[in-house]
């Protein structure tokens, strides 16, 4: 698949075939992809918690209610930011860290890699809403350090995604000046 084909055909998946499990191979290759994200001075904060067990993402939907499908999903990946490890300033009255940012740019790899293998995906998010993250930090007993960016939910689609009229806005695009 060509990288813009991939870009522009990508669509969430939120109905699985459930017959159909992801390889763990398969799993690692995705999440090497999200790994070759760019990250603020290469700091590379993400770390990535990969839930199988059918009862735990039955769970989720108590912590994170948009993700009730996936009960029906072959996995779920946590995009995850190590809060420490990530580019930061912490002085004067400047406070910021890039981890989220970071994450973000490893989730949108993650989901089109899994596009390009014939993984269906959808993003749902975790940061920045605190019930969420404290939920999902008590759920899977993840240390304070490590905040939950994106929950991906993913499996084979049980069938093909529609994919939506032009998206292109060219009224959305500034040239030199607003």
């Amino acid at each position: 698949m060509e990288t813009i084909d991939a870009i522009l055909t990508r669509r969430s998946v939120r109905q699985f075939d459930n017959t159909k499990e992801i390889r763990r191979e398969d799993l690692e290759e995705i999440i090497k992809a999200a790994q070759y994200a760019p990250s603020a001075h290469n700091m590379q904060p993400w770390e990535f918690l990969v839930v199988t067990d059918k009862e735990q993402m039955a769970q989720l939907r108590h912590v994170q209610p948009w993700t009730s499908f996936a009960k029906e999903a072959s996995a779920v990946i946590l995009v995850c930011g190590n809060v420490n490890q990530s580019f930061s300033r912490h002085k004067e009255d400047e406070t910021w860290n890039y981890s989220d940012i970071d994450c973000s740019l490893a989730t949108e790899n993650l989901l089109l890699a899994a596009h390009a293998k014939g993984i269906g995906a959808c993003f749902c998010g975790a940061a920045p809403m605190p019930k969420v993250i404290s939920g999902l930090q008590e759920m899977f007993a993840l240390p304070d350090y490590i905040r939950p960016l994106a929950i991906v939910i993913l499996g084979y689609p049980k069938t093909e995604p529609k994919q939506p009229d032009n998206r292109f806005k060219p009224e959305k695009i500034h040239w030199e000046k607003w």
